[in-house]
């Protein structure tokens, strides 16, 4: 950022990396139990001990804000961010990735309705209609599961409820923003949420599965990396250039990568419902990170108190 406080532009190297570790990670998350039967618990306990590579580089000669302030807001997006990956790991086991990741690209919409609530602010014609194309992209998905029997709307409801989650946390994000946490502190109690949660990860499980081929944590620790390495860069480039013009990669370009490669990959499908309904939930998050880029959202020091 220069003096004058205006944005530059060395946001945008670590904006392109985050698409595409975060897309491709999106499209073979799901290997380990696919080839191997890994359960997904397991997969959430792997990613929940990588997010301590980025931390370690995250947090490197910066001061990790244990204040209750931090704490409080870190622990919030850590929890509703960690919750959000242990169900989207078990959707990811039963629903195709590229049906699910654009439902979870509508989490701005949640961030939208929490601050028109909470926090008072105006919503604008963009905003809206947004809303209104991922709540038709929502019901399309639907309709499109309506004869895939239980499963179908298990990992649709799965996606709506890490869809939330992730909406949720963006919201507590930027309150902490507001609040001068920085980004380093946050993404540090980001994985000690992450840690937490091993337990709970275990107990669904019902112990340690010992009995794997070592090839089964091993590509779960690959694929997991992925996602761990690209939520740093999503770090990186959040200090570095406004959120608002950020948001737009990690809402719409990542998962659009995930279908493309999901599609390649694996040679599946959409049906012609859920063709349109990735197209409305993709279309509905660009439309609300676009009334957002509209806004005069000041850049935050993440160095700053």
């Amino acid at each position: 950022m220069t003096g004058s406080g205006v944005p530059t532009r060395g946001w945008i190297p670590y904006a392109g990396l985050l698409v595409v570790f975060w897309g491709v990670w999106g499209a073979i998350s799901s290997l380990p139990t696919k080839l191997y039967a890994y359960p997904d618990p397991m997969v959430y306990v792997v990613w929940a001990l990588t997010m301590l590579v980025p931390a370690w580089f995250s947090l490197r000669g910066r001061k990790f804000d244990r204040g209750r302030v931090a704490a409080g807001y870190g622990l919030a997006i850590g929890l509703t961010g960690a919750g959000g990956q242990l169900l989207l790991f078990k959707a990811l086991t039963i629903g195709p990735a590229y049906v699910i990741f654009p439902i979870v690209a509508l989490s701005p919409a949640v961030t939208v309705l929490l601050a028109f609530v909470a926090l008072r602010e105006r919503l604008g014609g963009w905003s809206w209609a947004g809303v209104l194309l991922a709540l038709v992209a929502v019901v399309l998905f639907s309709v499109s599961t309506g004869d895939s029997g239980t499963s179908g709307w298990l990992y649709l409801a799965l996606a709506v409820l890490v869809c939330v989650a992730w909406g949720v946390q963006a919201f507590f994000m930027r309150k902490a923003a507001l609040a001068g946490v920085d980004d380093a502190s946050t993404f540090g109690w980001m994985t000690v949420s992450g840690l937490l949660l091993i337990p709970v990860a275990v107990l669904m499980t019902g112990g340690l599965p010992l009995g794997f081929p070592w090839q089964a944590p091993a590509l779960t620790a690959g694929t997991q990396l992925l996602n761990a390495v690209g939520a740093l860069f999503l770090v990186m480039a959040m200090s570095r250039g406004k959120a608002s013009i950020v948001a737009p990669v990690t809402n719409a370009l990542a998962p659009v990568l995930t279908i493309v490669l999901s599609l390649l990959f694996f040679g599946a499908a959409p049906t012609g419902f859920q063709l349109a309904g990735i197209v409305l939930a993709l279309a509905g998050s660009t439309l609300m990170v676009y009334r957002a880029e509209r806004t005069a959202e000041p850049v935050l020091d993440s160095a700053a108190p």
